[in-house]
């Protein structure tokens, strides 16, 4: 029990920062970027061919860094230069990405079992802590600059940011290759964590990103980008957890486990709303019952 429990620390810090990615395009920019799929993979099989040709993996994780910026920037491109949907960009990059992962790996999977990784000789729970902090303090630095902000004022009104004469295209790329490059850095950590990288890894991780972000939000809250960024790595680790606990149920497959996350999700939005819809009926009740009493005692007062 402690060694999965401990696994799935691990994991959710590994996927804490495509988390990150998935919290900047969809809570901050307001886009909807399914080629987190793609770029999740990208990462890996950067990160991963790099490693195998003797490249030192942290030099490799920077490269795929890069290299999900530039699929993130190509997003960005054919949504704003190209005026195609956000959704449909994000799905097009997607299916484009499948086919250039095969050609950066050679084939559908590549194995880091005999190389040197990232996590030889370490604790992963303690480099990854340091890791996601380090990540964590940057964005929050990084959202109180002029360009941190105009990304936040894009995602708010982009039409008011235009009539103040910022270039919201720009803002929009750039929200769009950030989110794509810590999906890309968080692919290619999570492929040295578990000696491979697969064609096939980045499959629903959009999926998984949202789970995390609103689990976070749900129950640590997101009223500051501090608060909300804590909430997004902390719902990342307790989404792992509950999938730990989700294996250990002897009537559940691993083919179930996208199954759950879909309920986990709707969970997580649905019990929120209930209990704001909750509070405003009672608070609309409260409001009419006091209503009613100061008439009762308006009319008690205008008979005598």
């Amino acid at each position: 029990m402690l060694a999965s429990m401990q696994g799935a620390v691990e994991s959710g810090l590994l996927y804490a920062l495509m988390a990150l990615g998935v919290y900047i395009t969809f809570r901050i920019l307001d886009f909807p970027d399914l080629t987190v799929d793609g770029s999740f993979t990208t990462g890996a099989a950067i990160g991963t061919v790099m490693t195998v040709s003797g490249i030192t993996p942290w030099i490799a994780v920077l490269c795929a860094f890069i290299g999900g910026a530039i699929a993130g920037t190509c997003t960005g491109l054919l949504h704003t230069k190209g005026k195609i949907n956000g959704l449909l960009s994000g799905i097009i990059m997607m299916i484009a990405l499948y086919s250039i992962n095969l050609r950066i790996m050679g084939k559908p999977n590549v194995s880091l079992m005999r190389q040197d990784n990232l996590f030889d000789n370490v604790s992963t729970i303690v480099i990854m802590i340091i890791f996601v902090v380090a990540v964590k303090i940057v964005l929050d630095l990084f959202f109180r600059t002029d360009l941190g902000l105009s990304l936040r004022a894009t995602g708010d009104n982009s039409r008011m940011i235009r009539s103040f004469g910022a270039n919201t295209d720009i803002t929009t790329i750039f929200g769009i290759a950030l989110s794509n490059a810590l999906v890309a850095t968080s692919g290619a950590l999570v492929a040295q964590y578990q000696k491979y990288a697969d064609n096939s890894m980045g499959i629903g991780m959009i999926v998984i990103g949202l789970a995390s972000v609103i689990i976070g939000e749900a129950i640590f809250g997101a009223r500051s980008i501090f608060r909300a960024t804590l909430a997004v790595i902390l719902g990342s680790i307790i989404y792992r957890i509950i999938y730990a606990f989700a294996l250990r149920v002897e009537w559940l497959e691993a083919s179930d486990m996208k199954l759950i996350t879909a309920v986990i999700i709707i969970f997580a939005l649905v019990v929120p709303s209930s209990r704001r819809l909750w509070k405003q009926k009672n608070l609309a009740r409260k409001r009419t019952a006091e209503m009613l009493a100061s008439i009762d005692k308006s009319t008690v007062g205008g008979g005598r």
